[in-house]
């Protein structure tokens, strides 16, 4: 088993070699941390398959630490200029057409279009330069479970299948990028983050297809988080609209086990929670609710008493895409309701 070791940021040198000799290195972004490879390198790209556990047709993501990366292995039309120029570095990937004989198959997934984005995390944009690659970086845990927003969520699913983690402390947007499809006609939103189709129409001018496409069984996704399971605990998780906080509490207390409760501050006031077992705040906002949405379910996931999480659900608006996006599918969209038989 490999030794897993995590390095500060003052220590970027080791981590860089570490990718340099084809080894993965999990390393920070402002929505969740990534399991790093360097992208030309198609052996150590097959091992963060390996490692996730992750499905062989779902494409990865290409990490650059400067716009100019991308040209080397994409073609880059206006409207991804424009998008770098107004979101880069930040949460916003981009899937442009691939050159052909750069980038391997088990980075495309076999797809003649690769995904791409600039994150906004200078560490990370520090390990690329040095690394002198762009870097594969899926989210850096098991495939399948929540999203690591912290260096010990990485350690406890990854530890002994990677080199290292370049911990630059806890994410500042807790849910993965936006993913926008610019090699179409028409730009199309495959994966909701925290940059909305109208942001992204108000840079290009045209309109946004933000109808989130279903992957059928023998199509290759063209972006992660589109076809498989994704973001959920080993418990049950379920989803609660505002208006039914009252009954889930009631039968909440009618259960055996002890049940968690992810919510906000306001829910949290208002049913007189506060200070009680098994609480998790998902804060003020929706912004707060997306940084901690995974940090609680992994929470809840390690407490072996706890068999069911209990999810506020937000506002069906856009603001909020990205956090019922992630919910949905965590809870493999099971509501409350189903257990109070309304």
């Amino acid at each position: 088993m490999t030794e897993t070791k995590i390095w500060t940021v003052d220590e970027m040198a080791a981590a860089a070699r570490a990718i340099k000799r084809g080894s993965l290195v999990a390393f920070p972004t402002e929505t969740v941390y990534g399991l790093g490879a360097d992208a030309y390198n198609e052996k150590a790209v097959g091992k963060v398959y390996a490692a996730k556990g992750r499905p062989s047709d779902n494409p990865l993501i290409v990490h650059v630490a400067d716009p100019e990366q991308v040209a080397d292995f994409a073609i880059v039309n206006e409207r991804a200029q424009k998008l770098m120029a107004a979101y880069w570095p930040g949460p916003l990937t981009m899937i442009l057409p691939v050159k052909p004989d750069v980038l391997s198959m088990t980075v495309t997934g076999g797809l003649d279009t690769v995904a791409v984005r600039l994150p906004d995390n200078a560490a990370t944009r520090q390990l690329i330069r040095e690394s002198g690659k762009p870097l594969v970086g899926p989210s850096a845990n098991t495939s399948g479970k929540p999203s690591p927003t912290l260096a010990k969520h990485v350690y406890h699913d990854l530890h002994g299948k990677i080199a290292g983690i370049l911990d630059d402390g806890p994410t500042k947007i807790g849910v993965e990028s936006t993913v926008l499809d610019l090699s179409t006609d028409m730009p199309a939103v495959l994966r909701p983050g925290k940059i909305t189709p109208a942001q992204i129409e108000s840079v290009i001018g045209v309109p946004v297809d933000s109808e989130i496409h279903r992957v059928a069984d023998n199509e290759t996704p063209k972006a992660p988080g589109m076809k498989y399971r994704h973001y959920a605990p080993d418990k049950a998780v379920y989803m609660v609209a505002p208006e039914d906080w009252t009954q889930a509490i009631i039968w909440m207390q009618s259960q055996v086990e002890p049940v968690g409760l992810m919510l906000t501050n306001d829910l949290i006031k208002k049913h007189q929670l506060a200070g009680m077992d098994f609480i998790w705040s998902l804060g003020d906002n929706n912004d707060t609710a997306a940084a901690k949405l995974f940090a609680g379910l992994r929470y809840f996931d390690d407490k072996k008493d706890v068999q069911t999480i209990l999810v506020a659900a937000m506002p069906q608006v856009d603001v909020n895409g990205a956090y019922n996006n992630r919910l949905g599918k965590a809870s493999g969209g099971h509501w409350i309701t189903e257990l109070l038989h309304i």
